[in-house]
């Protein structure tokens, strides 16, 4: 395994929040966001960046889960119960995202000899020293019968409370996760199952879904028996960073990355309503 440390590319990373911007935050925004700064990384010599955001009930799911046989039905049984689907850019199929799950990317440039493991071994390494007070370890492996299940779903105990993903675009890596920070990872479960179910609709499918158990899933403020926000694991990731001796710099987006911005959020906009019409 290389040895991965903070900062990876340079001794400044940019430090951007979208953490406060509240229920009208359109979770399409966040792809256009990742994808811009991908390029700007990648190809402009931007500097290395930190973007957190916090997405309220919506369920994104991935190219997979846009085909399942009764899409259309899975689709109402989540609006009826107060949640948007979108469908995301990049791999991987539904999770759940609320005002309890805390999202942030590493934006890094993709460089010779850097594996698609390295960007996961950068994130894991991350929250294990964020939770290194409280003792626990925290492992790296699939936990089965979990939504959208991967090598790096990260868990204590056996049970999963967060999910990493990777997205390569134009020379630039962002390194996704979403933490389960509050409320109930169970139940956050037990509403996908529910969608598969319906979506499903007991058809033969293409692909193999998950057979969700939700006992297998659990948030941080439950695994740990603490009381935690999303503001208070915020400062402990900006911590982090800054222990590992990086420098945070707050910059706003140029125009030329504005202007990029709104081209790449017109594109995924177009996407998604292919995926969810097709």
């Amino acid at each position: 395994m290389n040895n991965l440390s903070i900062p990876t590319i340079s001794d400044t990373w940019r430090f951007i929040d979208h953490t406060t911007f509240g229920p009208d935050f359109d979770a399409l925004k966040s792809f256009a966001y990742d994808d811009t700064l991908c390029t700007f990384v990648g190809q402009r010599d931007g500097l290395a960046t930190v973007r957190s955001w916090v997405h309220h009930n919506t369920i994104v799911l991935g190219i997979q889960d846009s085909r399942l046989p009764a899409i259309e039905a899975g689709r109402a049984y989540l609006e009826a119960k107060g949640y948007k689907a979108i469908v995301r850019n990049s791999g991987g199929l539904a999770v759940v995202l609320d005002e309890g799950v805390l999202n942030f990317s590493l934006i890094i440039k993709e460089e010779k000899g850097r594996s698609i493991d390295d960007g996961y071994e950068l994130m894991y390494s991350i929250i294990k020293k964020m939770f290194s007070s409280y003792g626990v370890p925290i492992d790296a492996y699939e936990i089965a019968g979990s939504y959208c299940p991967g090598s790096y779903d990260l868990s204590i105990g056996g049970k999963k409370f967060a999910g990493i993903s990777q997205r390569r675009i134009r020379g630039g890596i962002a390194v996704q996760i979403y933490l389960c920070v509050t409320g109930s990872g169970s139940d956050r479960a037990q509403l996908v199952k529910q969608f598969y179910d319906i979506a499903v609709n007991g058809k033969a499918t293409k692909f193999t879904y998950p057979n969700i158990q939700p006992e297998t899933m659990a948030s941080l403020e439950e695994l740990l028996d603490a009381d935690l926000s999303i503001a208070e694991v915020m400062k402990t990731l900006l911590f982090t960073i800054h222990n590992e001796g990086a420098q945070l710099t707050v910059q706003p987006f140029s125009e030329a990355e504005q202007s990029l911005f709104l081209d790449n959020y017109e594109r995924v906009v177009s996407r998604n309503k292919k995926a969810l019409t097709t």
